[in-house]
């Protein structure tokens, strides 16, 4: 897979937002494949594929062209909160099911049918709670960077404490990838 070709068909004509969308995804790579390479046991016992990490990573954000957050150049339709179903179906579209799993369960420690009920989110009701080890490691390096400040790693108590303002069931998911990743 090309996943730089797949972001340029829809990236294209955005410079300034696929800027934002690689320079991110480079850096959540770079800490997925850190993590992956710092548990080599996953990849020999066939739990991991370290390619699938990287490319799975690359492409976590593709959806939020299709979002509304001008901060970092996007202006779709959508709320943020959907684009990681909005990415997993634009994936799927092009025949990657698997990597669309990692878009649409990476956002925040994962959303519950419960959570999205209990706060009227407008995404599809269904677990988006990341299941795989890929799935988790990705998760989990996502929480280091913002598309909103490039280049800059975000403290782990600040992560801690974003995590805790959307409930202790989060918290509690942020804390087994924690020990997962460590």
């Amino acid at each position: 897979m090309d996943y730089i070709k797949l972001i340029d068909k829809y990236y294209g004509n955005s410079p300034e937002l696929r800027h934002i969308l690689v320079t991110h995804s480079r850096q959540v790579a770079d800490r997925a494949l850190q993590i992956v390479d710092a548990h080599p046991q996953w990849e020999a016992e066939g739990l991991v594929d370290r390619t699938f990490v990287e490319e799975a990573a690359m492409l976590h954000d593709i959806g939020i062209i299709f979002c509304d957050a001008p901060k970092i150049h996007c202006n779709g339709p959508h709320k943020y909160i959907e684009h990681g179903y909005l990415g997993a179906e634009l994936l799927r579209s092009e025949g990657f099911p698997k990597h669309a799993l990692v878009a649409e369960r990476h956002t925040g420690t994962g959303i519950t049918i419960e959570q999205i009920e209990r706060e009227e989110l407008p995404i599809p009701e269904r677990d988006y709670c990341p299941q795989s080890i890929e799935e988790k490691v990705i998760c989990y390096a996502d929480k280091f960077y913002s598309k909103s400040h490039l280049g800059e790693e975000v403290a782990l108590e600040k992560i801690k404490y974003n995590i805790w303002k959307y409930g202790h069931e989060g918290y509690l998911r942020w804390q087994a990838l924690e020990a997962l990743c460590s």
